[in-house]
């Protein structure tokens, strides 16, 4: 007996593809804090019927990239000092850990991957791109933590990521540096030494000195 292939559903190929983009475009700060955002402009702009656009948007909500008022306005969120407080303290207790595991598998490729997109993270710093800046440095980070095979915390970073995307994004264009950020190359030379208490003390330091200042 044949098999019947089993049909997509255009809506739930809509839907993904929308949440992915969208999900991404916060992440990377592509979008400001508080910038609002309708069902009706979403399917739009993708062109997709409201149905994906409502699906997306439930997701993102539920994962904290986008926030919803009793009156039903979908804005990216707006945090105040004691919740980039709160998100900096889950990145520095994920964050080294996560590197502290991949160390044992931070092999000469990997290195010159990481500081490859170093480059490319100081080259935005001083353009003063601020969305490159966010992209390129989550890319570093991210680069290094697939190597310590934990999914779940993984999962974990990327969604204090996504909440933190629009407010890092106004952190650097706010800061207004030409200088790329020292712990970058301090991460990569204690994977290079092998050195675990340095590699905790860099990643520890990177992923929360820009979010304390703007806390403070």
């Amino acid at each position: 007996m044949p098999i019947t292939p089993r049909l997509t559903d255009p809506n739930a190929a809509a839907h993904e593809r929308l949440y992915r983009s969208l999900r991404q475009q916060v992440m990377h700060g592509e979008v400001a804090p508080g910038q609002p955002m309708t069902l009706r402009g979403l399917a739009k702009e993708y062109g997709v019927s409201m149905t994906p656009a409502r699906e997306a948007i439930r997701r993102l909500v539920a994962e904290g990239a986008l926030t919803i008022s009793s009156s039903g306005r979908v804005s990216t969120p707006e945090l105040s000092p004691e919740r980039i407080e709160e998100l900096a303290s889950i990145r520095a207790l994920l964050e080294p850990e996560m590197a502290a595991r991949a160390l044992p598998r931070a092999h000469f490729a990997l290195i010159e991957r990481l500081a490859a997109i170093n480059t490319l993270n100081a080259e935005a710093v001083m353009r003063q791109d601020a969305v490159a800046y966010v992209r390129t440095n989550l890319e570093f980070h991210r680069t290094l933590y697939l190597r310590a095979q934990a999914p779940a915390m993984l999962a974990m970073c990327e969604t204090v990521w996504l909440q933190l995307g629009p407010t890092m994004r106004a952190l650097y264009s706010r800061l207004r540096r030409k200088e790329p950020p020292q712990y970058h190359r301090m991460i990569l030379a204690a994977l290079k030494a092998g050195d675990e208490p340095g590699l905790r003390l860099a990643v520890r330091t990177d992923v929360t000195q820009g979010l304390r200042h703007l806390a403070g």
